[in-house]
């Protein structure tokens, strides 16, 4: 496997060229104090180095070796808590924390570049700090004064980690029926009983405590999601001085065997009545919990496409070297006794796609983080309200289709190795083990579809959606005459969108099938034309410069390979969502 390079000149050149970034931080004064370009590109830099140098290096000997577990702890292989501690002394897992309690206070359009590296360097390891970064945003927004203090401090700084607790042996996408209990105690604080599943980062040996966010519900609570609580639950109690107490009644009854992300500890958590404190209001744990979610959501996306990265990385650099038959119209490489198999058509083909995919995945992507930034920052009500939309709307599209076209690109990048991509030692094979997950948790694919059509476009009677068709039919207008090439079967691709969800809006009033049989689908659609919007933006970057820097001359090519090769595939998945529900009940469960 190829050496992981951060992809330093694509991230600067969506950040500087295609977004100007610049500008929107300019006009947050919350950002303005923090951060510009220089220094955006220097930590960029240096994030590059500490992925590149310090984690990549384990992730083939991390999923060799894996987690253990005994007697309740957990043991992370070798070399993640010295990495850990070189990742965390650099200020990485507090890149996006308030700064008024230690953190960097960097945009989430940089956290999202750094995210990537991290994660294309070593996604098992990734995991741990992404649960810290979203557990300590729950509790910024949510938990008292006190507990902001004596807790993200030391978050930030990565000397104690964090976890979510929501998932239970009964209840994963419906958390209405959780039974883990919350029961009040007469100093303030509540005694936390139940079991968790699935819990990343649980338990390990990476930091000298644990903080665990928990749903769970007070014995009075209404009955479903309207029942449910969050509590701060630490793995070592904290003492009001800061130091460590007791050991908290709580434990890993037991670590998940996977098939890939294997280095992260997915952990089975026990509570037997261990000290919890509130977060938030009583019954409005969803709310707090949700604060974190568009967060993690984008996150799952981003691990995608970093896996897609790192594939690609590795295939690109096989294609150049593996030599296999001549090229079609003759042979390229004579002095050698066959041609490299990037002169290929289908080899060419597959690594197009990749490449296409990772550069529509990472403009996307920041993009999200961009309207995250902005409904966070923005003094103007106006302008906060429509990102907000935005981000309501695009969440489960970055992360339903960011991993879908992970799947398809590593899978790509496998098959380019023939058989040497189904044998570990060469590390393509893991890439497509690890990324299957990311289709799977924080909320599967097919439920992330649901949202998109049942509650972002159902939902909001199509308001969401106008909100980005109307700023791409903007652009598409004020585009000069030599775009056209792109804007052209952009704005095609935009109309078909609109008459796609002006047909399921309509039909979903007569039969409630219709939205989840056309969910998937949708979704898709609604993928492939975002990063139609995406190309375009990065092709007017690009036009004009292609003499100047192969960058651009590549830039360009690529935009004109996924317009021709890729944007098509909307065609035949907009006849699937037009079929209707009615095949998907023609039998009976019997019939099966």
């Amino acid at each position: 496997m190829a050496d992981y390079k951060a992809p330093l000149r694509d991230m600067r050149f969506v950040l500087n060229e295609v977004f100007e970034v610049s500008k929107l931080w300019a006009e947050l004064p919350a950002l303005a104090e923090v951060v510009d370009a220089e220094t955006a590109s220097a930590i960029l830099e240096e994030a590059g180095k500490v992925t590149a140098g310090s984690i990549a290096p384990l992730n083939r000997s991390g999923d060799e070796e894996g987690c253990s577990w005994d007697n309740g702890a957990v043991k992370t292989p070798a070399g993640f808590p010295e990495a850990y501690q070189t990742y965390a002394e650099g200020g990485w897992v507090g890149v996006g924390g308030s700064p008024e309690f230690g953190g960097m206070g960097m945009p989430k359009v940089i956290g999202a570049q750094v995210e990537e590296m991290v994660n294309s360097a070593n996604l098992s390891f990734g995991l741990y700090p992404m649960l810290t970064a979203g557990a300590c945003l729950s509790i910024l927004n949510h938990a008292s004064e006190e507990l902001k203090a004596q807790y993200l401090p030391n978050m930030y700084a990565g000397v104690w980690a964090g976890s979510m607790c929501l998932t239970e042996p009964h209840a994963g996408t419906d958390l209405g029926i959780i039974r883990t209990k919350a029961e009040p105690q007469a100093d303030g604080s509540y005694k936390i009983s139940g079991t968790k599943i699935f819990i990343t980062g649980g338990e390990h040996d990476l930091t000298e405590n644990i903080i665990h966010l928990v749903l769970a519900k007070l014995p009075d609570a209404p009955a479903g999601p309207k029942g449910i609580s969050l509590f701060l639950v630490p793995k070592v109690m904290v003492n009001a001085d800061g130091s460590l107490g007791e050991k908290n009644a709580l434990g890993c009854g037991s670590i998940e065997h996977k098939m890939g992300i294997k280095a992260s500890a997915t952990c089975v958590m026990n509570f037997d009545g261990a000290t919890g404190y509130l977060v938030g209001e009583v019954n409005k744990g969803l709310n707090a919990m949700f604060t974190m979610m568009n967060y993690e959501r984008l996150g799952v996306g981003i691990q995608g496409l970093a896996l897609g990265e790192r594939s690609y990385q590795s295939a690109i650099e096989y294609a150049r070297e593996r030599i296999q038959s001549r090229a079609p119209t003759g042979p390229v490489a004579k002095d050698k006794a066959a041609d490299p198999i990037i002169v290929h058509p289908d080899v060419r083909r597959m690594l197009l796609t990749m490449k296409a995919l990772n550069e529509g995945g990472r403009a996307f992507s920041s993009y999200v983080a961009m309207q995250l930034d902005t409904a966070k920052y923005s003094e103007d009500k106006d302008t906060a309200k429509r990102a907000d939309e935005l981000v309501a709307l695009l969440t489960p599209v970055a992360k339903a289709f960011l991993t879908d076209m992970a799947l398809e690109t590593t899978v790509h990048g496998q098959q380019i190795f023939g058989g040497h991509g189904f044998i570990r030692e060469w590390g393509q094979e893991q890439l497509v083990r690890d990324c299957r997950i990311t289709q799977i948790y924080e909320g599967t694919n097919g439920i992330q579809s649901l949202d998109l059509m049942g509650r972002k476009i159902v939902g909001s009677g199509g308001s969401f959606y106008k909100h980005l068709a109307d700023e791409i039919k903007a652009f598409v207008a004020s585009a000069d005459a030599n775009l056209a090439e792109f804007t052209k079967p952009l704005a095609a691709a935009v109309h078909n969108l609109d008459e796609l969800t002006a047909w399921v809006l309509d039909r979903a009033k007569g039969n409630p099938n219709e939205i989840g049989a056309a969910s998937v689908e949708y979704l898709h659609v609604f993928g492939y034309t975002a990063y139609a919007y995406m190309w375009a933006l990065m092709a007017r970057a690009a036009l004009g410069k292609e003499d100047q820097d192969d960058f651009y001359a590549s830039k360009l090519g690529t935009a004109r390979f996924y317009f021709a090769r890729l944007l098509p595939r909307i065609h035949s998945l907009s006849a699937s969502v037009k079929a209707g529900s009615e095949s998907l009940y023609l039998l009976d469960a019997a019939q099966f």
